[in-house]
This record gives structure tokens, sequence and C-alpha cells, in this order.
């Protein structure tokens, strides 16, 4: 091999303060798992020293407890984008220590290329192998890396052996042309391949390769489903049944998208169980143990996705069966994965999860009582603005009742009315189609908010001014407010928040 091979710490000696770095993977898969942590450790010297030194941080979606872990411990990290999952980086941003900049997932490649962020200065890639002309099989997730190839001055391969050879072959690696010259991008089902196996780098750019052996997968284990989830992935099934019986969803069905966590499993399992929606594609951001399960079954009969988030005990079963799934799974760059213009083209239905939904049908999927980043909006605007149909899912109450997910105004606005088609709660199915603004109110109250709630909400309504939407300023987050006092929204009492 041409390369010089590195070791983590010599790997690290290139990135200096106030670099823009790049990082392969997409959600947990992926991710280099070395290099990172080299980095942290010259950012503690350096700060040691008195020295300042902290980078931009650049990925495909969430990254790992060695990449954003690590960093924001040795807090290394001045910028951040575009989404982030760690329960070490989420206070570090929400208390100001560092930028972050939540963006829409299938953006952030081109916003690159278009040279938004200036350039990258350096990209760290896992992979399975590189060729001495730059040809690389890339990991168990593709997210930026094509692009991060393609603009880095500088790149770093960690090279993992536990990357098995045969995961040649499950990529698609497509970039699309920047205007003026794009032209559509040729896939037309979710089983189409429209790029190559491998991704590609100028050899001259390679600083090195460090080699690593790292497990592949999630080392925790899912959430189980619970009585609720079940009850909310019975009632997107039964939606989706009666979709098809109605004649406004083809008796064929329709490719589908589902976020990550125990609510999307819970769907994915009623699908398996079905009998009345037959055997389907997906075409979306992540699969996970339960896609798995689709697969083995036949129930899914494709899936393309931009990272196989799977547990490790699932990543080595399908590594262990790919002779019988390695044709029915592809990988691909998120720019793809997530792109609105196949997901309009191929009429996928997105299911995705809310942390509340207001009366109208505006989804906040981000932020807790408006301030407090979770994670980000992800993949979700992506499918949701483009979908055939868009569904939202989340339990119609939490901690013990004391808190509703359906509320008379959300705190922070992802996702809006005219872009959600249906919530989905374990009390039921609320169609916010064909509706005007204060028919959904009545709708989502009788069908997604619980029972307990329901009487408060309809007491906010009447004591709202007529108009095109129903709202009151005075009293429109007097649920949140009333969390903030008592801990408990049960206690609303409207009159205590009137202005005189």
């Amino acid at each position: 091999m041409i390369y010089p091979v590195l070791s983590a710490e010599e790997a690290a000696e290139f990135v200096q303060n106030g670099m823009n770095v790049g990082v392969s993977g997409f959600t947990i898969p992926g991710n280099p798992k070395k290099v990172p942590p080299a980095i942290a450790a010259k950012a503690r010297r350096e700060h040691e020293a008195g020295r300042e030194f902290r980078i931009n941080l650049f990925s495909g979606a969430s990254t790992n407890d060695y990449t954003d872990g690590e960093l924001s411990r040795a807090h290394a990290i001045n910028f951040r984008a575009p989404y982030q999952s760690s329960p070490e980086l989420r206070p570090r941003i929400n208390a100001g220590e560092l930028h972050y900049n939540d963006r829409h997932l299938s953006e952030m490649a081109q916003e690159f290329r278009y040279n938004y962020y200036g350039k990258m200065d350096v990209a760290i890639i896992e992979a399975q192998s590189i060729t001495d002309d730059g040809e690389i099989v890339l990991g168990t997730a593709v997210g930026n890396s094509p692009t991060w190839l393609k603009v880095a001055d500088k790149v770093i391969v960690e090279i993992n052996d536990q990357l098995p050879e045969s995961i040649r072959g499950l990529h698609d690696i497509y970039l699309p042309l920047d205007p003026p010259n794009r032209r559509e991008i040729p896939i037309y089902s979710a089983h189409d391949r429209a790029g190559k196996p491998t991704a590609h780098v100028d050899p001259k750019k390679v600083l090195g390769v460090v080699y690593t052996s790292f497990p592949l997968g999630k080392n925790e284990a899912f959430t189980p489903v619970d009585e609720t989830t079940r009850r909310i992935g019975e009632n997107v099934c039964q939606f989706l049944i009666d979709e098809m019986a109605s004649g406004r969803m083809p008796k064929s069905f329709l490719p589908i998208q589902s976020g990550v966590g125990n609510i999307a499993n819970a769907v994915l399992d009623s699908l398996e169980s079905s009998t009345q929606i037959p055997a389907f594609e997906m075409y979306t951001e992540v699969v996970q143990d339960s896609v798995l399960k689709l697969l083995e079954s036949g129930r899914c009969k494709f899936a393309s996705t931009c990272s196989m988030t799977f547990s490790h005990e699932a990543m080595v079963e399908f590594f262990n069966h790919s002779a019988q799934l390695h044709d029915k799974l592809l990988m691909r760059p998120s720019e793809i994965s997530n792109n609105p213009e196949v997901i309009r083209r191929i009429g996928v239905i997105s299911m995705n999860t809310a942390i509340e939904a207001d009366l109208f049908g505006n989804i906040n999927s981000s932020h807790v009582s408006g301030t407090r980043l979770m994670n980000g909006i992800g993949g979700s605007g992506d499918f949701t603005r483009n979908a055939y149909t868009s569904i939202f899912m989340c339990p119609s109450i939490k901690k013990d009742d004391c808190i509703s997910t359906i509320v008379p105004m959300v705190t922070h606005v992802d996702h809006t009315v005219h872009s959600v088609d249906i919530i989905v709660t374990d009390q039921g199915v609320a169609d916010l189609r064909f509706k005007d603004p204060n028919q959904c109110a009545e709708e989502i109250i009788e069908k997604a908010a619980h029972p307990v709630y329901r009487p408060l909400l309809r007491e906010y309504l009447s004591l709202c001014k007529k108009g095109h939407v129903l709202q009151n300023q005075d009293l429109a987050l007097s649920f949140h407010r009333t969390l903030a006092l008592e801990k408990d929204m049960r206690k609303t009492d409207f009159s205590r928040f009137i202005v005189k």
C-alpha cells in the first residue's frame, strides 16, 4: 500500500485548532473510533499548556462516544452540525459552550460543496479497505463521506478489520452534479442502483491509514416495545390498511420511511404481523434490528438506507447471512437516502416521532420546553415535506400522566401544519387532511389527546378569539407554564394566566 501507516496519535497531529473536520458515519455506525479520542487527548494537552484548541465538527448525522463524547469531554468542539444525539454533547450545547447548527440532513453535503462553511481541512473516514488508486469500500454507513472525500484538503482513513469483505457491494455511491448542471437522480424505485459500490479519494490527499479493530453496531439494546408503543404501532398499521381500502393508497402499497427508536420498532412489528399489508420496500435513512427481521421474513422486500443502525448481535447476524441478504439492502449517501426529489417521485410514506404536537398540527421534534435541545431535526424534515403521506407519532401522555404531548401551542416548531398529514398516539389517529385549522383541533382532541387532557384542551379553545386559527396568546403556553410551576400539566388553571 502506498499510504503511510499512522498511529492514532500521529494522525491527530495533523488536526489543528480552528480546523473544519468531517467524520464518516451516520448515527453510531460507520464513525471513526480511534483518531477522534487521540484528537481529544491532544486538546487536553493544549488546554493544560494554556493554548486554545477547538475544532468545527461536521458529520452525516449523530456519531458515537468516541467522537462526540470524547471531544465534548475534552472541550474540543467549537461548532457542530448537522445533528447529534450525544448525552455528553447535548448539555454543553444547551449551556452555550459551543455553537450547534441544526440542519436538514439532506442539505449538509451540498452546502459544503457550495462553500457555505469554508473549506474542509481534514476528513476522517472509517472504511473496510482502500486501494492504491483511491477506491474506498466504506463501512456500515455512508453519511456524507463521499462529499468529505471530495472536498477535504487532507484525508485520514481508519481501516477497521472487523468490517468483513462481504460488505463490498452494499454501497451505492452517487453524487449529484451541482447547479446549473444537475440532472434527475436515476432512482425510480427503492431498489434501483444509481452509482458505484465504492467511494473515491485522490490518493495524493491521503495523509495515511490508521488500523483499528472495533466491534460493529450499537452496544446498548433497543428499548423493547411496551403497551403504549404497541398501540401506536397498531394504530398506524390500521390507518395504512384503511388508506388502501379507501383507494387513497395503492393496494400494492408504497415504500416506507421509519425513524429510530421504540415507537418505530413498534410500527415495524405491526407491519410484520399484518396480513392485510403486502410485502413492501423501504426508502429510509436508517434500518434497525426490526428491519433485519423483516428482510429475513420477506415482509420487507428491499431496504434502501444510509446506515445499518443494528445492535452488535444483529450486525453479526446480518453478515453471517450476507449471501441471502446481500441483494436486499443498499446504503447510499445521506443526500440521496434523504433526497426530496426521490422521496416525492417514488411516493414514500414517512413515519417520524414527535416530542409534542399542538392542536393545529404543528410538530416539535427537537426541543424540550422550547429551549433544551434533545437531538435535532435530523432527516424528519426531508421526508415529511415530500412524503406521499406524512405521519407523526408519540404517546399521548408522559411522565406518569403529568405531561400531555398534545398542547395548545408547541414551544418550538420543526414541522408546520402544511407538512403534517396524520398524528398518531396510543389513543388513535387524527387525520388533518381536508380540514381547516379549527377542524384539525377538534380532530386532534377527539382522536389523539389523552382523555385526561381533553377537557382542558376544549376549555382552551373556548377562551380563544374567533379567527381562522383559534388562539389566545395569553394562554397558549399555559400547559408549559403550569408544568414549570407545578410539575404537572393537569393542574393547569387558565384563569391564573389571563392578563387583566
